[in-house]
């Protein structure tokens, strides 16, 4: 296969995987689903939670991308597969680390970007119930939050703080 149409096929991919966190995360983890992803919006003990069942709903249609992908020489599933893959290795690094802090590691930032991430998310977080809520997505920030966070981040680099 064209290298080209392979980067074109993976990279499509991760950013339609974008879309697809947030309509689950919407209407699937916020629907029918809320009985697994509950746990995500209110303090618990322990470092599991059921919300976590959904690394493998994602990883599943990876794992088939993989398979089929490979099956009679390389074919466009294994560059979907791939697409698939580093969107779930960028959420875990994004939710699990940065913003939810499950390995205490990136905790200060003066990235405008970064900074509006976690702000959208604790935003997300304020409903705990299914029914409200707001910014679904992960790596696609309501550019309000953009704003508020390039504004800190000027005023911190003003103070010394940065």
């Amino acid at each position: 296969m064209n290298i080209i149409l392979a980067l074109i096929i993976t990279v499509g991919t991760f950013f339609f995987m974008e879309f697809m966190a947030w309509f689950t995360h919407k209407y699937v983890m916020h629907g029918f689903l809320w009985v697994l992803h509950e746990d995500h919006h209110v303090p618990h003990k322990g470092w599991f939670e059921k919300n976590d069942a959904f690394f493998l709903i994602f990883a599943i249609p990876s794992m088939v991308c993989f398979i089929l992908g490979v099956e009679g020489g390389v074919n466009l599933f294994l560059f979907v597969g791939l697409g698939i893959l580093l969107y779930g290795m960028a959420y875990f690094f994004v939710h699990d680390i940065f913003i939810h802090q499950r390995f205490e590691l990136f905790k200060r930032t003066n990235n405008p970007y970064m900074m509006a991430l976690r702000k959208a998310h604790k935003v997300h977080h304020k409903y705990i119930v299914k029914e409200d809520g707001e910014c679904f997505g992960m790596l696609v920030v309501p550019f309000k939050y953009f704003r508020e966070a390039r504004k800190a981040s000027k005023v911190k680099k003003e103070a010394g703080v940065a």
